[in-house]
């Protein structure tokens, strides 16, 4: 199996969460979880196959302790890298920037070499907009804690499943 991270960024904890859900969903004696907040880009290194989640603030930004890490993340060569995305937003208050924070990172993480993987269909989500939509699929695995706490565990489970070959795990 490869090396595998899944690094979040959050401020209630429902990217925590989340974060936990996957590491439990893949196996959690075979990835690291880490808050982005103790994460450097030199920590990449030590991955190939990197889980980033984010959760979104205000009207579309992304959760505060990514913005420090995005420029040097930039700035990295992640050839070889598999990056997969994962992020939190609210469909009923804020519809019109539902899970934007991860299209931010999916923006952001372009030209820095990455092999993304782990994109979701559109249908099952209600909402009006969304950065994270990219070529009509969502960028990574959107999650509604707020309005869809119930769903959660079956999205991720099928999320993982969908890229589960990448990470050569052994059924």
């Amino acid at each position: 199996m490869k090396k595998t991270a899944v690094v979040f960024g959050t401020t209630t904890g429902n990217t925590e969460k989340a974060a936990h859900l996957i590491a439990e969903a893949i196996g959690k004696d075979k990835v690291s979880v880490m808050n982005v907040s103790s994460f450097s880009a030199v920590d990449i290194n030590g991955f190939e196959f990197l889980i980033f989640g984010t959760s979104t603030w205000g009207y579309g930004d992304i959760q505060g302790d990514w913005e420090s890490l995005i420029p040097s993340l930039k700035k990295s060569d992640l050839s070889g890298k598999t990056v997969v995305l994962f992020g939190l937003g609210d469909s009923s208050s804020y519809n019109e920037t539902f899970c934007d924070g991860m299209g931010i990172l999916y923006e952001e993480l372009q030209g820095t070499g990455a092999s993304f993987t782990g994109f979701c269909e559109t249908a099952g989500y209600n909402f009006s907009s969304s950065r994270a939509v990219v070529n009509g699929k969502f960028a990574g695995l959107p999650l509604d804690e707020d309005n869809e706490a119930g769903k959660t565990r079956e999205r991720i489970s099928a999320w993982v499943d969908s890229f589960s070959e990448n990470l050569e795990m052994k059924a």
